[in-house]
């Protein structure tokens, strides 16, 4: 199924239609969850990858094996995405699913559903130059134009996948309404790994012994990460995504926004970014964080402040 040139338009969202279709769109919003399912939630380019390679390490007890041997896409299919109905089905034991979907689009699914949730966040600007990047290589999006005009459909949310801010601020002020919900920061990995690693593996009641936490976070580290085949994407046909464009796994760095930003750009996002978020407690860190062997809240302030961090174990 190639249709590189096609956007679905569902419930006034874009999607690339390559792996979209209406029906598949509409099987997810009427997904029936398992209370043993694990479901990665993230806007695109926030760390969808980096959990998935977490959570099959976390589950293996830091054993490589699957991580080496199987696709991301195989292990934890995107639920939107035309083919997850096969992998689904085909799938053994415990699964792990991964969406991009709105809250909104997935709240009566996971109604009545005791699954795992984890929805990982990432800081805004940092997501809108990986995005921008990802346009350059991906010939299933459209051509980004030049990056400020990227941003500005960016902040608009007139792009695949809808808007950074009603994604974020759907899924953590809806926490109360799911049984099992961690909220996990791209940062705080960064910053600590070791320590998110752990966080996992207590939320997905699979604890670790030191062991099995160290050969976990070595496997998935950015740099081991980068060169697996299994989740570099350089499995994906060159007509498809241009490698020669660039790298799906580019630099993995918390700030590397202020590399691409004009100061009017960013004080452009400030402005919008205060605007979006006023009814929201989230705080992100802009810049890489000095490292740390204690994990950041959301917030950068004490838990309480969270948003219910969110741990619900039922």
């Amino acid at each position: 199924m190639a249709r590189l040139d096609v956007t679905e338009t569902f419930h006034s969202i874009m999607f690339p239609g390559h792996m979209h279709t209406k029906d598949s769109l509409n099987y997810a919003i009427n997904f029936q969850f398992q209370d043993t399912d694990t479901v990665i939630v993230t806007y695109p380019k926030s760390g969808t990858t980096w959990m998935q390679e977490i959570i099959t390490l976390v589950l293996g007890k830091g054993d490589p094996t699957i991580a080496q041997t199987q696709p991301n896409w195989a292990r934890a299919p995107w639920l939107e995405q035309y083919y997850c109905v096969d992998v689904l089905k085909a799938s053994t034991g415990p699964r792990i699913i991964t969406t991009h979907l709105p809250y909104h689009l997935l709240a009566e699914a996971l109604q009545d559903s005791k699954a795992k949730v984890i929805y990982v966040a990432r800081n805004l600007k940092d997501v809108l130059v990986s995005y921008y990047h990802f346009h350059k290589m991906a010939n299933f999006l459209p051509d980004p134009g030049t990056f400020s005009d990227f941003l500005n459909d960016f902040l608009k949310g007139a792009v695949h996948y809808g808007s950074w801010f009603d994604h974020v601020k759907g899924w953590t002020s809806h926490t109360k309404d799911i049984h099992n919900f961690l909220y996990i920061t791209y940062e705080e990995m960064c910053q600590d790994l070791h320590v998110s690693v752990q966080k996992v593996s207590r939320f997905l009641q699979c604890n670790l012994t030191e062991d099995e936490l160290m050969l976990a976070q070595k496997h998935c580290s950015f740099n081991s990460m980068k060169e697996n085949t299994m989740v570099n994407y350089t499995l994906i046909p060159q007509e498809i995504m241009d490698h020669s464009k660039g790298k799906f796994m580019r630099k993995g760095k918390v700030g590397d926004w202020k590399n691409t930003f004009t100061e009017e750009q960013s004080r452009l996002v400030d402005d919008v970014y205060s605007s979006q978020m006023t009814d929201s407690s989230l705080l992100f860190k802009w810049e890489c964080p000095e490292k740390s062997v204690r994990p950041l809240m959301a917030n950068n302030t004490s838990e309480s402040h969270t948003p219910r961090e969110i741990v619900q174990l039922t």
